[in-house]
């Protein structure tokens, strides 16, 4: 080392160790030493440590370590003598980090998330989209196909042997009845799979075996696969399970296996199956209906692993012409005129390592929308962070002067703020992790409160967390870059003049500047908020065309309890019995399934005298069977017409009864009383004769108009179908596993009471659930409630954010301008004149924030246009809402140090000069 740069160390080393000395004597007279013993103490520590440096001259690694760690001790001592100001900065940023850590956790757990599977990279299906559940005709209108009949997915498992497996998994998955070792009968969610499922993902069984080809083999016995999740929750994770024999439907199969954990099939959705059948069980519990054995019948999905260096769009080429060929050999999709869809038919072959996700497709464009407005909520927390450390180290120049006039370097100040920056966003990013902890969990369970069993962990992973803390240690140190910038440049000179007028003063520029973005952005995501709230208002107070209210759905398993169908017709009426006489019961009514519970059947309508319908032709039509007093107890009127009779259940007339929008699709210019027209085949166009029209009211998509709908009597089963299968599909019907119990006014334990009255009746009938109505149509919004209600609290958050950084600046302008003020009053200025003063410069930095935040926000409204319902993305209620309330809430956040300031005393003020 040369002499010169020798000395200019120590001298550097010099004026380190008279800042030292400086804030050590400070310090102990701060704790209460007196002067004098504090000065002997601290020129004392400053010998000694003069003395260590002269011995340890060469050791610079050790002595930056040495004085960065007294800069953290000094950081964490200025900031626990500043309880406010840390608390104020960690809560900001927990709550802007943990908003974010929070939907990221989210989105990777939903939308980036692969399937813990082997090399999931070659998992491909043969289609790329999602349907559920059954198609007999063309999917789609530009023809792409993605559900299969078995006798489909053997041709293609022949004509590709680029995969190394193909397997074929239930489109929507099922559910039934099960018993074990004599326990009560409960119901699990199923999906048949082929034998080769398990095989093709390169998933082992946790405990037993997993499903095998043997397993598909007519007349094997039946086996089943349970879910980790469902072998703890169900069974109580029992070894004994393994091996013994479950009954479904009466039905016995024997526990093959466990399936590890975290494994919920190859779609990641929010109710993952409890239990993996073989397709040939399939056979089993659904005798003569069964999809297997149905050649036209699509139900399938197609999931293979695809060999190393296989070239896709060949492959895909030789699938489309495969699916072609085969649809030229079934009359159904032949006739009529349909051959001449045929060629516009395909398939695409798409990525499933990630799961054939429809949580991907329902959640994904709402998980995108949250990610950006929590983006936006953590730039506002950084923003207000950033106006906080200014006005802190503005506050402090004069001790900055003091410490650079004592010989402290630039250097040093710098390192010292920088220092403190970094332990308020490690702690803030700590306290923000746990907010993402329970946030994350917050919004599973707002978002799928009927899940069981959701596959999305709300536990952040490792890469998540490492994404979280260096973002926060990235906040720290970029908005603590400019404070201790521009408090290093103070001059010894300032710490004697005692300057507090604003004329010169450019320091409060880069604040306005914070609070000018942050007003913008909150104004983003207060219009947010107002759009999504008027969005969910509109859906949840829509005309649905039903009443839910003292109304509650029971949710029973007739198949699974035994009941044969000669039983039925007397079980309905003893459960209607015993049901009606609970104390305030009014109406027992059974559907097959219920309006907006999610699930409908349909058909192509053919009526009386027309030929069958081509493949354009408008023909479907949501159909249900219900019980004579259905549409009473769901307060549906009967517009012309009649309803059902108790008659119509054992008359064998077939009697229906039909919406209006059935009406307008089938018969818009004539009477459609006596009306007749059937399903599955023109031959059977007569089988039915419309007796009545009902209202309108929404079936299953609470978003969409009314559908054509017709509805069919409890015991009616039509006798004039031909093919064994049909008739099996119609004696299949008469099963309803759905009632609702109407009261003259609001109940308490109908839970209990219903229970209790069915097992009177037949305690073999399972009950899975009972739950008041309102909660079942309330089901139908829980993306638009979770929207909703996590943009309301990012505008909240953001409002208090904003409403705070204009105080700050405010209070910090106050100070800075006391001696203009008070020289203001001395002339002659009142305190109206002063409070305007104050408001109109607050006002000036609202207006400038709303005028960039419209544009913006007008964009992001644009982005989430997909996602409203009636709510157009120019709404001017939304944006004039937005400028409303941001203004009303920093107009109270600049009157209070407006207030003080106009409150000041001119004596006092002139004399801080």
């Amino acid at each position: 080392m040369k002499w010169w740069q020798m000395k200019k160390r120590d001298a550097d080393l010099e004026r380190e160790l008279a800042s030292d000395l400086e804030l050590e004597e400070e310090e102990l007279r701060e704790d209460g030493v007196p002067a004098d013993e504090a000065r002997y103490a601290a020129r004392r520590a400053f010998g000694n440590a003069t003395l260590i440096r002269e011995q340890t001259r060469e050791a610079w690694g050790w002595r930056w370590l040495e004085s960065f760690v007294r800069d953290l001790q000094y950081s964490v001592r200025r900031l626990r003598k500043s309880p406010g100001f840390t608390s104020v900065v960690v809560l900001t940023l927990a709550l802007g980090l943990g908003a974010n850590t929070a939907i990221f956790t989210l989105v990777q757990g939903i939308l980036l998330r692969s399937l813990p599977v082997e090399d999931p990279g070659r998992l491909y299906r043969i289609g790329d989209r999602t349907h559920c559940c059954y198609f007999n005709n063309f999917e789609s209108d530009d023809g792409d196909f993605d559900l299969f009949s078995y006798d489909l997915f053997r041709r293609f498992q022949e004509a590709a042997p680029e995969f190394e497996q193909l397997a074929a998994v239930q489109a929507g998955g099922g559910a039934f009845t099960s018993r074990w070792a004599g326990e009560a009968a409960k119901q699990l969610r199923t999906e048949f799979v082929s034998g080769n499922y398990f095989a093709t993902l390169g998933v082992g069984a946790y405990a037993g075996r997993t499903l095998s080809p043997e397993d598909d083999r007519a007349g094997a016995a039946p086996a089943a696969v349970l879910s980790y999740a469902a072998w703890q929750r169900e069974f109580g994770g029992s070894q004994a399970v393994v091996g013994s024999t479950v009954y479904l439907e009466q039905h016995a199969f024997t526990v093959a296996g466990i399936a590890p954990p975290g494994f919920y099939g190859d779609r990641i959705t929010p109710f993952p199956p409890d239990m993996w059948l073989p397709l040939a069980g399939e056979t089993v519990l659904e005798g003569k209906n069964s999809s297997l054995i149905e050649p036209d019948l699509a139900w399938l999905y197609a999931v293979g692993r695809l060999r190393q260096g296989t070239d896709l769009n060949s492959l895909q080429t030789r699938l489309t012409g495969v699916l072609q060929r085969w649809l030229r050999t079934r009359p159904i999709f032949t006739e009529h005129g349909a051959a001449a869809e045929i060629p516009r038919q395909h398939v695409v072959l798409s990525n499933a390592g990630s799961g054939i996700q429809k949580i991907q497709q329902q959640t994904g464009a709402g998980l995108r929308l949250l990610m950006f407005l929590s983006s936006v909520v953590l730039l506002i927390a950084c923003a207000n962070v950033g106006n906080l450390m200014l006005a802190r180290s503005m506050a402090q120049r004069a001790e900055v002067a003091v410490r650079i006039g004592l010989g402290a370097s630039r250097g040093r100040i710098i390192r010292q703020i920088l220092a403190e920056s970094l332990i308020l966003s490690t702690i803030g990013g700590m306290v923000g992790l746990a907010v993402a902890y329970f946030g994350s969990r917050a919004i599973l369970a707002l978002a799928f409160p009927l899940a069981r069993s959701m596959p999305a962990s709300s536990t952040p992973s490792p890469a998540v967390l490492a994404f979280a803390f260096g973002i926060s240690l990235l906040t720290g140190l970029l908005f603590a870059g400019a404070p201790a910038w521009v408090s290093s440049g103070t001059q010894p000179a300032e710490a004697s003049r005692g300057r507090r007028s604003s004329s010169s003063d450019h320091a409060s520029i880069p604040q306005r500047l914070l609070l000018v973005f942050q007003l913008a952005l909150s104004i983003v995501l207060l219009a947010s908020a107002f759009l999504a709230t008027q969005s969910l208002y509109k859906l949840e107070h829509q005309p649905m065309g039903i009443e839910s209210t003292d109304r509650y759905v029971v949710q029973m398993d007739m198949k699974g309890g035994g009941a044969r169908p000669e039983q039925l017709s007397a079980l309905y009426r003893g459960i209607e019995d015993r049901l009606s006489a609970l104390p305030g019961a009014t109406r027992v009514s059974f559907a097959r399934y219920l309006p907006l519970e999610g699930n409908e059947w349909g058909s192509c309508v053919i009526l009386q005298g027309h030929p069958a319908a081509g493949p354009k032709d408008p023909c479907f039509s949501e159909w249900d069977r219900v019980s004579a007093n259905f549409l009473d107890s769901v307060g549906v009127p009967i517009l012309r017409g009649r309803g059902f009779t108790q008659g119509d259940a054992s008359d064998p007339s077939q009697v229906v009864v039909v919406n209006q929008a059935f009406v307008k699709r089938f018969f818009p210019k004539q009477d459609p009383l006596g009306q007749r027209f059937g399903m599955n085949g023109a031959e059977y166009s007569g089988a039915f004769e419309i007796v009545g029209v009902f209202a309108d009211f929404k079936m299953s998509d609470a978003r969409a108009p009314a559908k054509p709908l017709f509805l069919r009597s409890l015991g009616q089963a039509y006798p004039g179908y031909k093919d064994a299968d049909l008739q099996a599909a119609e004696t299949s019907s008469l099963y309803l596993n759905r009632m609702v119990l109407q009261f003259d006014r609001p109940q308490r334990d109908v839970e209990q009471l219903a229970r209790k009255a069915m097992s009177e009746v037949d305690p073999n009938i399972p009950v899975p659930r009972v739950l008041p109505y309102p909660e079942l149509v309330a089901d139908n919004f829980d993306q638009d409630r979770l929207l909703a209600r996590l943009t309301e609290a990012f505008g909240i958050l953001a409002l208090i954010l904003a409403s705070v950084g204009l105080y700050g600046v405010m209070s910090y302008l106050t100070v800075r301008r006391t001696s203009e003020i008070g020289i203001r009053m001395a002339l002659g200025a009142s305190r109206a004149t002063i409070l305007s003063l104050m408001l109109r410069s607050a006002f000036v930095q609202v207006i400038a924030g709303i005028a960039i935040g419209i544009p913006a926000a007008i964009y992001a409204a644009h982005l989430m246009q997909h996602l409203l319902y009636e709510v157009t993305s120019n709404d001017p209620v939304a944006f004039v809402g937005a400028a409303v309330v941001l203004g009303f809430c920093v107009a109270i956040a600049a009157a209070i140090p407006a207030s003080r300031a106009a409150s000041v005393d001119p004596m006092r003020a002139l004399r801080t000069e």
